[in-house]
């Protein structure tokens, strides 16, 4: 009995703390970071290089936006707010995908092939990496900044702990996306049916990473600047007053 009402405590408290959180983020953010988690898990699926040694996939066009987008967020509300954040956008695709599911056994439209084909594959590789990488991302940005003691809101202390956290976690999430949805899952009964090496794998987590790293140094002034205005206009105050930037 204790156990289940201490349980019920937590819940309740983790969803408390996740509805002021979404309260406390500027609405813009949450909705670009989620519309940019979904469209990345769809444009996944598309091949738009195919190597011997390497491959990518379409969902590299938009994958950078939603780790500037979490890094901003790592930096103003702390690790534990991006990841709820995480959680939340992952919510979406899940929901996304099953009213795709249900649109295709509904209506036989060939034209939802393409979106919905195999997609229990790419989705579940897509849900793994992601979570992954996104734990990887915030609590790698928290622990960097945490070095930068005298000037912790400073310039180079939101580019080391952006560049850094968003570099190693593009590798994490590219290298086990491709992995498990292009060469482990498509031996799988109704996978999607696209194939990859390991040396396209690994070529393709170096340079989407790369890739990535370069578009997250173009737009660190912006982010950079986001950051520090929110800090000046006490955005989130509530949520910050009540929970703090918890790691």
């Amino acid at each position: 009995m204790n156990k289940r009402t201490n349980d019920g405590t937590w819940l309740r408290r983790e969803f408390a703390m996740l509805s002021a959180l979404i309260r406390s983020i500027p609405s813009a953010v949450t909705i670009l970071f989620i519309l940019a988690v979904i469209t990345m898990n769809f444009l996944a699926r598309i091949t738009l290089v195919s190597l011997p040694w390497l491959a990518l996939n379409a969902g590299i066009l938009v994958s950078w936006l939603s780790f500037l987008l979490m890094d901003i967020v790592a930096k103003h509300y702390g690790a534990r707010a991006a990841n709820l954040l995480s959680l939340v956008a992952i919510a979406a695709n899940l929901l996304c995908s099953l009213i795709c599911v249900v649109i295709s056994r509904i209506w036989d439209y060939p034209g939802l092939d393409m979106v919905v084909g195999g997609q229990w594959s790419v989705l579940l590789a897509s849900t793994i990496a992601y979570i992954l990488s996104a734990l990887t991302n915030n609590y790698t940005n928290v622990a960097i900044g945490g070095r930068f003691r005298k000037n912790p809101d400073g310039a180079a202390a939101y580019a080391a702990r952006s560049f850094i956290s968003t570099f190693l976690s593009q590798i994490v999430d590219n290298f086990l996306f491709v992995f498990l949805a292009f060469v482990l899952f498509p031996y799988l009964p109704g996978a999607l049916q696209v194939r990859w090496s390991i040396p396209q794998c690994i070529g393709a987590s170096v340079l989407c990473a790369v890739f990535e790293l370069l578009t997250e140094v173009l737009f660190a002034p912006i982010g950079y600047r986001i950051v520090k205005s929110w800090k000046a206009r006490d955005v989130g105050r509530d949520y910050l007053d009540r929970y703090g930037a918890r790691a």
